[in-house]
């Protein structure tokens, strides 16, 4: 029984032949490519999944048990197809991220339990062979077992090499793919001929992909391939750059450029931004309109400026080799599906002549070169160390990473023997590496571009008894030709401590040292030497010949803490200057014990140095500022008790009544701007003369402090000399003008000058440019009516009017300084109407009105305050 014609999946063309012929001649070149995907079935893409199939050019398969002999299953049972048994590949979209991968992983692991069940190893492949006759042929499973069977008789074949053959044969691999997809494009456009055109296509892709597996070298692989599948599409160059380990690109073939331009970009160091780079950094395909514009610079951008290129990773089974880089002559133009397609297969033509292995093999089948001496390598490393080689799937994707070697100084997160992770995937030994820490995203992209990668404290976890296990690391991946190499260092608690330790004495400048006296040896820590400023590979000082390092004035310290030390075998220490080789001098404390042994015997000194320099000198200037306050303070106490003095012997006593004056109380309060002073440039004077009239004076001298002072002495006593002769209070004024302007050194100053006769209780005064008085007379306050009157010392020769009011019993009379009322933000007659707001509220006695006012004044100027109350009785 024969195999009808029937169609493809597409429904176009027959259904290839069980055995693999082929007819037509645009199929012919298609033979060697045939053979390569041969291999990609029927090899195993890792241990334990499926049925292995050795074949004819199918290599040993190192990464998981060989199975024994498969025999025929001629009774398949009719209800089994490839759709339910066959496990679906892992390669697929999940795979774009480690979560994707682990995921891959749990379901490659679910099929592994399936397949272990399966009643013989090659019941999966046949059954899939079935699968695809009974969608090719239209008929039932029965139909399709018994169909194989017949067909396997007579081509005198077992039926699972026919099964193989067939699976073969309906697989399509990129190129196969590529051509039918412009085939396709063709046909159903409106140009003639469009059969022929594919037809070329084909052609030309099986040519480029033939010449390209035959080459000896990337040179003539670059030159088939811009002959026979780019030139037709426009481009007029081609570049294949190797990828090195270190990021760098190496030029392995060109077409299209001169020997010159070749020779300038033979090599381009890591780190230059070139079109290439660019798409290996990324890992994508990298299309670029025109350069010109990009900006970015490129192999032959002189002879095409305005050019567009295509830069496309070269890589297969998931690690890329290097980058296919192909220019046009102009602009690049937008480019259709089936064209992008067919250049993703030449990037992957490209990958295989690129490979480390040859072309035939395929990875995963066979062990990377150079696993041998990289696991010789690991045992001898001192830190636990894993080798990973590449695990792919049937298409050749990379799907995991096998744990290939596990060294002496293996030491598991979650405390496992290395037995148990040997041999073993990396997601399954360790799912949590698809996690957060994103570790097998960083092994992947080591492997994809060569880059090594490297970190310092990396948090990694690992699942124990279900439970994540967290553990600080650092970790170091690298490739070293088709293998990883996985270096990790734990950090436990002993490690832990010993860095804080190291920082902490390097935070306190402390440097550790222990001498054996017995042997004579003598360690000291790195911070120890850099105090004593020698070089690591000098000789350390032993602590009996500490003084020769030390200033001679500290000889008698030093012995004195060696005797405590050495003979009384006490912990001491003591403080030193250290006189250092480079001339430094450094304040330095060391301390010491001793360490006896059993029988109360000597045996060693340790302890530690640590740098006070700074807090030596720290203490010095706190010293002298202490000093210089203490002579600080004593000044001003001695100022002040010079004010005090000063005060009391130029000022009246301030809550003194004046017993001469019956009918009449005073109180006077005064508050100096100046607190440590005590005296300003605002008086007063409440006397009574020898006429019995009441002398009543308040003033305002510019300034502060003691020279205020003095004019403030000067102008008072005056005006008690001149009150003598009896003048009325605008000739004491007048007068006073006089002293001011040409006795004193330009001094100034208001003032208000009342004489109050205490028989007729009349109050006569004058004002010389001060605010008038404030009379306050039951329930109301108001101010006296505003008299003529410049300020004193102004001009020589001033006149000052007189006003008298006659005074009533239970009368108050405020006189005052501007220090009580002004503001700087309120105008003075608005400070005005505050205060006779304060002074007309009801007060039990004179001292408590003035200090009621005291205390309500809302002066912020900083200024002397002066304020003298009379009530007539």
């Amino acid at each position: 029984m024969t195999v009808p014609e029937n169609t493809n999946r597409t429904g176009e063309g027959p259904l290839p032949d069980p055995v693999g012929r082929q007819d037509g001649a645009a199929t012919a070149p298609a033979e060697a490519p045939a053979r390569v995907v041969a291999r990609r079935v029927i090899t195993p893409a890792g241990p334990r999944i499926g049925p292995h199939v050795p074949g004819p050019t199918a290599g040993p398969d190192i990464l998981a048990p060989t199975p024994g002999p498969v025999d025929p299953v001629p009774g398949a049972d009719s209800g089994s197809t490839a759709a339910t048994d066959a496990p679906e590949s892992p390669g697929g979209s999940r795979q774009g991220s480690s979560v994707g991968r682990l995921a891959a992983t749990v379901e490659r692991l679910r099929a592994e339990v399936r397949a272990a069940h399966a009643a013989a190893d090659g019941r999966a492949l046949v059954e899939l062979a079935k699968g695809i006759m009974i969608e090719r042929l239209r008929c039932g499973p029965a139909q399709a077992a018994r169909q194989l069977a017949e067909l396997a008789e007579q081509a005198h074949m077992s039926q699972l090499e026919l099964a193989a053959d067939i699976i073969n044969q309906a697989a399509r691999d990129q190129v196969t793919e590529a051509a039918e997809d412009f085939v396709r494009q063709v046909k159903n456009g409106p140009v003639s001929g469009a059969e022929n055109a594919g037809s070329a296509v084909s052609v030309r892709l099986r040519t480029a992909e033939s010449a390209a597996l035959a080459a000896g070298d990337t040179q003539a692989v670059a030159e088939s391939l811009l002959e026979h599948a780019l030139a037709p599409l426009g481009a007029t160059a081609v570049a294949v750059w190797t990828a090195g380990s270190d990021s760098s690109l190496t030029l392995r073939g060109h077409a299209g450029f001169s020997a010159d331009e070749a020779g300038r970009w033979r090599y381009v160091p890591p780190g230059v931004a070139t079109v290439a780079r660019q798409a290996l950094g990324e890992r994508r395909t990298v299309r670029i309109p025109s350069l010109a514009e990009a900006g970015v610079p490129s192999i032959g951008q002189n002879q095409s400026r305005d050019g567009g290129r295509i830069a496309l990773p070269a890589g297969t089974g998931g690690r890329i080799h290097g980058v296919l880089e192909i220019c046009w002559p102009q602009p690049l133009a937008p480019q259709s599906p089936a064209i992008a397609r067919q250049i993703e297969a030449l990037a992957e033509l490209c990958a295989h002549t690129l490979e480390s292995l040859p072309a035939a093999g395929l990875a995963g089948a066979t062990e990377p070169a150079g696993v041998s001496e990289l696991v010789d390598l690991a045992d001898g490393l001192y830190d636990p160390t894993l080798v990973l080689v590449p695990h792919l799937d049937a298409d050749g994707h990379l799907t995991d990473f096998l744990i290939r070697h596990a060294n002496s100084r293996f030491l598991d997160p979650a405390g496992r023997p290395r037995s148990a992770v040997h041999g073993a995937l990396l997601l399954e030994a360790y799912p949590m590496a698809a996690g957060d820490a994103e570790l097998f995203g960083k092994i992947e992209r080591v492997y994809a571009t060569g880059e090594p990668f490297r970190a310092e404290r990396m948090t990694l976890t690992a699942l124990v008894d279900q439970v994540p296990l967290a553990s600080v690391t650092d970790l170091s991946i690298s490739r070293h030709g088709g293998c990883l190499l996985l270096i990790w260092r734990i950090e436990d608690e002993t490690a832990r401590l010993a860095s804080l330790l190291q920082h902490a004495q390097r935070l306190g400048r402390i440097g550790g040292f222990e001498e054996n006296l017995v042997t004579g040896g003598i360690t000291w820590n790195a911070q120890l030497y850099g105090l004593y400023g020698r070089a690591v590979t000098d000789s350390p000082v032993s602590l009996q010949d500490l003084a020769e390092y030390a200033h001679p004035d500290d000889a008698v310290a030093i012995g004195r803490f060696l005797r405590t030390v050495l003979h009384h075998r006490r912990p001491t220490s003591t403080a030193f200057r250290l006189q250092r080789p480079d001339g430094v001098t450094r304040h330095i404390r060391v301390i010491a014990e001793p360490v006896l042994d059993s029988d109360d015997r000597l045996l060693a000194l340790r302890g530690a140095y640590q740098d006070i320099s700074s807090q030596h000198w720290t203490e010095v200037a706190l010293a002298a500022t202490r000093d210089q306050l203490a002579h600080t303070e004593q000044e001003s106490a001695e100022r002040n008790r010079l004010a005090l003095q000063l005060q009391h012997a130029i000022m009246p006593p301030t809550r003194a009544p004046l017993d001469a004056a019956p009918g009449l109380q005073v109180a006077v309060r005064y508050r100096p701007a100046e607190a440590e002073s005590l005296v300003g440039g605002d008086w007063y004077d409440a006397v009574v003369l020898p006429s019995k009239q009441v002398l009543l004076c308040v003033g305002d001298i510019a300034g502060h402090g003691i020279e205020a002072a003095t004019g403030m002495v000067v102008l008072r006593n005056a005006m008690r000399g001149l009150a003598v002769t009896g003048a009325g209070p605008g000739q004491l004024l007048s007068w006073l003008n006089i002293v001011a302007h040409h006795l004193t050194e330009q001094v100034t100053a208001t003032a208000v000058c009342a004489l109050y006769d205490p028989d007729t209780r009349v109050l006569r005064w004058a004002r010389a440019g001060h605010l008038p008085p404030v009379l306050v007379r039951g329930p109301q306050a108001d101010t006296l009516p505003l008299l003529g009157g410049m300020l004193l010392g102004a001009m020589a020769d001033a006149r000052y009017e007189e006003g008298e009011v006659q005074l009533e019993p239970d009368d108050t009379l405020l006189m005052y300084t501007d220090g009580l009322v002004e503001r700087r933000d309120t105008a003075v007659h608005d400070s005005l109407t505050q205060l006779l707001t304060t002074a007309q509220t009801p007060a039990a006695t004179l001292d408590r009105r003035l200090d009621r006012l005291l205390t309500h004044s809302k002066s912020d100027t900083d200024d002397d305050t002066c304020l003298i109350g009379i009530q007539v009785s």
